[in-house]
């Protein structure tokens, strides 16, 4: 018999659901103090996750969720970077 493979869960920061890691969004803090947006999933680091939603993403933004869960305090720049990037993601 064949047995299933696991898959990774985590949780969007927005809404609170449990998702599989790879329909979300990793931003991540590296070990130099420098918070990107991770395409691939494997940069090192300290890592958040958030839907591709605008919603979830100001649900994020409101609570100040990214620099809570990365510890860190994150740069308009980069907020402004993954606002844009989701913008793009739901006219497509």
């Amino acid at each position: 018999m064949a047995k299933q493979k696991k898959i990774p869960m985590r949780m969007c920061l927005g809404c609170q659901e449990m998702k599989p890691k790879k329909e979300l969004i990793r931003v991540v803090r590296t070990p130099e103090g420098e918070v990107l947006i991770d395409k691939t999933g494997k940069k090192a680091g300290r890592g958040a996750y958030i839907c591709p939603s605008l919603s979830c993403f100001e649900k994020a933004k409101k609570g100040k969720k990214f620099e809570k869960a990365l510890n860190h305090p994150v740069s308009p720049e980069i907020i402004e970077k993954l606002q844009q990037e989701l913008t793009e993601s739901e006219q497509s």
